[in-house]
C-alpha cells in the first residue's frame, strides 16, 4: 500500500533546544549543541504538515515533513546520538511555537509509560512512535531474526518512509533498534528485502564477516528505482552502495510502478534471484553478485510486495513446489528453474482481512518458511499506528481441492500462554458460562471446535463483534467463501488470538485465516450462538503474556 509522494522526503533526525541545547536564532530557526540522545518532537494531527530541515555546518543533512505543534496531541522522537557534540540548526517553515517546544533528552517523551499505553498491543510488534506498514528485510543471522519495516518516525500517518528495525531471538519478543535506512536524494525508502551474503559475492564483506545486504526501492516523483545497502555489524549500521540504483526506473516496462524487490539465493542455479513488482505482475531478475541484475521473465496478475519460495508438499522433502505470492495474499503454485516461474495451479488465497504485504524470512535456522504480515489495524488515540501480525509458518498440504497453502502461528507463540482451562463436550450454555470468567477479554488465546449438527449457521461473538460467523448453507465464513478440507464436515475448528486492538483467527489448522480490528459494539462479552443447538466439542482458554519488558 504505497502512496506516491508529492515531494521528496530525505533524511531525518537530530538536535534540540530545551534540556541541554544552547538555543539561538529567529522564530523559524534554532541552533543548538547536541548533548543528549533523543530529540523529542511535539505533534498534532490538527495542524498541517510543513517542511523541517536539519543543517550541519551549513549543509542540509535531512529534510522531512512534520505536523509540529505548540499544543501537541502526542510526541515523536529521533535518535540524534550520531551528532553528539556538534552544532545543528533546525529550520521549520511554519508554527514557530511548535519549534520552541522541541527538546532533547536521554529518554523519549512518554518513556515511563512505554508499552503500557491503553491501546498498546501486548503480543504483537508495534513501533514505539510513529507509523509502520510493510515488513521489510526479514532475515535470520547469528541468533537474531531481523524485522525491518516501512516507518514514518514523525507522526501516526503515512509519510517520510524510512526502514525501521527490530530484532528478536524467539520471533515473539522484539527489541526496537534505531532507524536502519533514511530517505536520500534518490527518494524515500520503500519496501524491499535482506539477505546474508555468506560467500561475499558482493565484495562488501571482510574476512569472517559476511555482509548483510538489503535490496530496496527508492521512490521519488521522478520514479522508483532499486538500490542496495549493506551492513557489517549485524544490521546496526548501514552504508548505501555508491553505484545505486542497480535497476533503473521502468527499465523493462516503462512504468512508474516498479518496486518491492524480494531477493534470495537460488542454490540450484548458484545465483541471486530478485522478484520485483512491475507493471501488471512480478518480474524475475538474476545476479551473480547482488549488484549487476539481468531481467529474465515476468508473470502477470499480481500487485506489490512479491515473494517466491519453495515448500515441500505434506512435509515430503522430495516432493516440492514453488509458491509465487503477492501483497493481497493471492498465490500461484508452480515450478521455478532459476529464471522462469511456470504456474501450475492458482490463483488462490488462504487469508483475508487486515493482512497485507506479508514477507517470508530468509535463512531460517530450521528451514521453516516463516511469514510476517502488516496488520492494517488502527491503534486509536496512540502516538503510534498500525502493527505487525503474528509470525506464521507456511506449509503446503494436499486437500480434496488440490495442493493448498496453509498458515498457522509459529510454535514460539505457545510460550506466551499462561496456565489456562480446557473443557470438552460442552453445551452452548455451559461454554458461555465458562467464558463469563473473562469479562474484559484482555489478551487471550481461545481454541475451540464446535459441531454444527442441524444448525445452518453458528459462531462466536465478543462484545457484539463476530469473531466467527459460519454460514454452512452458503459456505461463508465471516463473509468469505470457505469449504472445509473435509468437505462434508459439520465441525469447525478455530484458534483465536485476541490482543487489545486485534483479533487473528486460524481455521481448521490454518486452511484459512483472517485478521481484523477489535471493534466492540457493546459490553456483552463472549457468546457462542447458533441457529439450532450445537455442541462445543472442545474449549481451551489461555491468558497471554505481554512481550514487553
Amino acid at each position: 500500500m504505497k502512496i506516491v509522494c508529492l515531494f521528496l522526503a530525505m533524511f531525518l533526525c537530530a538536535s534540540c533546544v530545551h534540556q541541554g541545547g544552547q538555543s539561538a536564532g529567529t522564530v523559524d530557526s534554532l541552533s543548538l549543541t547536541v548533548t543528549k540522545r533523543y530529540l523529542n518532537l511535539p505533534v498534532s494531527q490538527q495542524v498541517e504538515r510543513s517542511e523541517m530541515q536539519f543543517l550541519l555546518n551549513g549543509k542540509t543533512e535531512r529534510t522531512f515533513a512534520i505536523r509540529l505543534a505548540a499544543n501537541p496531541e502526542y510526541w515523536t522522537f529521533c535518535d540524534i546520538s550520531p551528532f553528539m557534540g556538534q552544532t545543528l540548526t533546525i529550520r521549520y517553515s511554519d508554527n514557530a511555537g511548535g519549534l520552541r517546544e522541541i527538546y532533547q533528552g536521554d529518554t523519549i517523551n512518554g518513556q515511563s509509560g512505554l508499552y503500557r499505553e491503553r491501546h498498546r498491543p501486548q503480543f504483537h510488534f508495534t513501533t514505539r512512535r510513529g507509523w509502520n506498514n510493510d515488513p521489510n528485510g526479514l532475515v535470520y543471522y547469528d541468533g537474531e531474526y531481523h524485522l525491518f519495516y516501512q516507518h514514518n518516525p514523525y507522526e501516526r500517518e503515512w509519510e517520510n518512509m524510512h526502514w525501521g528495525h527490530a530484532v528478536s531471538r524467539d520471533l515473539v519478543h522484539w527489541e526496537e533498534l534505531p532507524v536502519a535506512l533514511y530517505p536520500d536524494t534518490l527518494g524515500m525508502m520503500f519496501s524491499g528485502s535482506a539477505v546474508v551474503d555468506f560467500d561475499n559475492t558482493s565484495g562488501f564483506g571482510a574476512t569472517g564477516q559476511p555482509p548483510m545486504v538489503a535490496a530496496y526501492t527508492a521512490a521519488s516523483p521522478a520514479g522508483q528505482v532499486q538500490c542496495i545497502a549493506y551492513s557489517l555489524d549485524k544490521g546496526r549500521t548501514w552504508a548505501k552502495y555508491s553505484g545505486n540504483p542497480v535497476i533503473d526506473s521502468g527499465s523493462e516496462w516503462n512504468t512508474h510502478d516498479t518496486r518491492d524487490p524480494k531477493v534470495f539465493r537460488h542454490a540450484a542455479s548458484g545465483q541471486w534471484v530478485m522478484v520485483l513488482n512491475e507493471c501488471d505482475g512480478h518480474s524475475i531478475y538474476t545476479s551473480p553478485n547482488l549488484l549487476r541484475w539481468t531481467y529474465r521473465s515476468h508473470v502477470t496478475g499480481f500487485w506489490e510486495c512479491p515473494d517466491l519460495f519453495e515448500l515441500p508438499v505434506n512435509n515430503n522433502p522430495v516432493d516440492t513446489r514453488w509458491v509465487l505470492y503477492g501483497a493481497s495474499a493471492s498465490y500461484m503454485i508452480g515450478a521455478f528453474d532459476g529464471n522462469t516461474f511456470t504456474p501450475q495451479q492458482g490463483k488462490y488465497c488462504y487469508t483475508s482481512g487486515a493482512l497485507y504485504a506479508a514477507q517470508t524470512l530468509n535463512d531460517t535456522p530450521d528451514g521453516r518458511r516463516i511469514q510476517i504480515g502488516w496488520g492494517r489495524i488502527q491503534q486509536p488515540g496512540m502516538p503510534f499506528n498500525m502493527m505487525m501480525l503474528l509470525p506464521t509458518e507456511l506449509t503446503l498440504s494436499t486437500t480434496p481441492n488440490g495442493i493448498r497453502l496453509f498458515s498457522y502461528p509459529v510454535k514460539e507463540v505457545d510460550n506466551l500462554q499462561e496456565e489456562g482451562i480446557q473443557r470438552r463436550l460442552l453445551s452452548v450454555e455451559a461454554a458461555n458460562e465458562l467464558l463469563k470468567s473473562y469479562p474484559n477479554a484482555g489478551s487471550l488465546r481461545i481454541k475451540t471446535t464446535f459441531q454444527l449438527s442441524h444448525a445452518t449457521s453458528a459462531g462466536l461473538k465478543l462484545d457484539g463483534q463476530d469473531i466467527i460467523n459460519y454460514d454452512l448453507n452458503f459456505n461463508r465464513l465471516n463473509g468469505n467463501f470457505y469449504s472445509p478440507p473435509e468437505m462434508t464436515s459439520m465441525a469447525l475448528t478455530a484458534d483465536i488470538l485476541i490482543d487489545l486492538t486485534s483479533i487473528e483467527v486460524f481455521i481448521d489448522g490454518g486452511a484459512f485465516s483472517y485478521a481484523m480490528e477489535r471493534t466492540p459494539l457493546n459490553t456483552t462479552g463472549f457468546r457462542f450462538w447458533s441457529s439450532h443447538p450445537i455442541e462445543v466439542k472442545n474449549l481451551e482458554i489461555y491468558p497471554m503474556k505481554s512481550i514487553w519488558k
